[in-house]
């Protein structure tokens, strides 16, 4: 399973946080490149995104937005998170996918909140589907298969656009389903 808890990587490297780019930079509409080789510079790589991911509170962080155009992302619900009062079924767990593709995915469509650390300050509302399959490999290059639904899936799926160099906001024709936040605003989310 691709689920990877990170205290063995901790221990054994320095663990610095990387700059995230934003929107305006052109790395975030390029295709990231396969990932070949599983190297400890592979895996010094996901730890780092997991930390920045972590540093700067987002719960997915894809190669492309810390300028690394590779294909490998890494996701986490926060063991904080919860969904009226429960902690999310699906917190607290760390994963880090290497060449993920979505190989099969839900025709419903759900529309859900969605902002993105390479674009600070605003969310829209995305469809995305309910549930989806993905097809990767894990730090260690294994080919894994996971079925993931919910705010999980809405994550994959966000995180597989940045490595194929679409941005959430592509998805959103309404004006209205597009906000910047404003200082009240996010501390009520």
């Amino acid at each position: 399973m691709t689920i990877i808890l990170l205290g063995t990587f901790a221990d054994t490297y320095n663990m610095p946080i990387r700059q995230v780019i934003y929107i305006n930079d052109e790395r975030l509409r390029q295709k990231a490149k396969k990932v070949k080789q599983f190297t400890p510079a592979l895996k010094k790589l996901a730890q780092d995104m997991v930390e920045t991911m972590r540093a700067y509170e987002g719960v997915g962080l894809a190669g492309p937005q810390i300028g690394v155009m590779q294909r490998i992302f890494v996701a986490e619900i926060p063991a904080s998170d919860t969904d009226e009062g429960e902690p999310h079924p699906q917190s607290g767990r760390t994963y880090i996918l290497i060449n993920p593709e979505i190989i099969k995915s839900s025709d419903t469509l759900v529309e859900g909140q969605e902002g993105c650390l390479s674009i600070p300050n605003w969310q829209g509302l995305v469809e995305r589907p309910d549930w989806v399959e993905v097809k990767a490999q894990n730090i260690d290059g294994r080919k894994i298969k996971l079925k993931v639904d919910g705010y999980l899936a809405r994550i994959f799926s966000h995180e597989i656009d940045h490595l194929n160099g679409v941005l959430f906001i592509d998805y959103i024709k309404d004006d209205d389903k597009l906000w910047e936040l404003s200082p009240e605003r996010e501390s009520a989310s």
